[in-house]
Formats: C-alpha cells, structure tokens, sequence
C-alpha cells in the first residue's frame, strides 16, 4: 500500500510539498508516478519518476512549477508544486507501474495504492 500526504488548502501562488510513502512491496522495483483527479474530470498523469535513473516526466500543464523526486532508502516520493494554481485543485494520487520505466500516460498503465490528498487552491 502507499500513504499520501501533504494536501491542503493554499492560496494561488503558494506552495506545497505531497509524499507518497510505500509499504509492503519492494518500493525500488517500480516507476512511480502522480496522478490527479478533479470532480467531473478524467484521472490525470501528472509526473513520473523511473525506478533506477531518476528520468522524470511531467504533464505539460505543471512543467516548470512540480518536482517529482524520489526517495528509494524511505520508500517515498515527493512531488513540490510551487506557484499553484485554482487548475490544479484536484485529489492526487501516486500510483506504481511495472517494468524499468514509466509507461505513458495512461491511468490504466498503472496500480492506485492509496487513498490520495486533497488539494485545493483559492483564487
């Protein structure tokens, strides 16, 4: 399973800083990624991070406003989203996938452990 938090409510502009810790599986096995869902929306892929060489990818929506980082000896990764905007209210989630890499975009490509964190962001 995994745990996420760090979620909140924070003003547009402001930062916040969402971990994601594993247990019960071999965490360094697998890419990991975020993923975000906003009400009446389709599951978003919003980062992932290779298991081995740290190679992230972002949704172009966040370029240049997340990073995804991992840490594999805590079992955890980060996500930093700074200058957030009311566009990026939504629950998020991280999410394993299988093999070296990450797999695309896709949210059928890959496992939901948890029960995400809430983020929302006042105008």
């Amino acid at each position: 399973q995994v745990v996420e938090s760090g979620g909140g409510l924070v003003q547009a502009g402001g930062s916040l800083r969402l971990s994601c810790t594993a247990s019960g599986f071999r965490f360094d096995d697998y890419p990991m990624a975020w993923f975000r869902q906003a009400p009446g929306k389709e599951r978003e892929r919003v980062s992932c991070i290779n298991r081995a060489d740290m190679v992230t990818y972002y949704a172009d929506s966040v370029k240049g406003r997340f990073i995804m980082s991992r840490d594999n000896a805590k079992n955890t990764v980060y996500l930093q989203m700074n200058n957030l905007k009311p566009e990026d209210t939504a629950m998020y989630y991280c999410a394993t996938a299988r093999g070296s890499y990450c797999p695309g975009a896709s949210a059928d490509r890959y496992d939901f452990r948890g029960q995400g964190t809430q983020v929302t962001v006042s105008s």
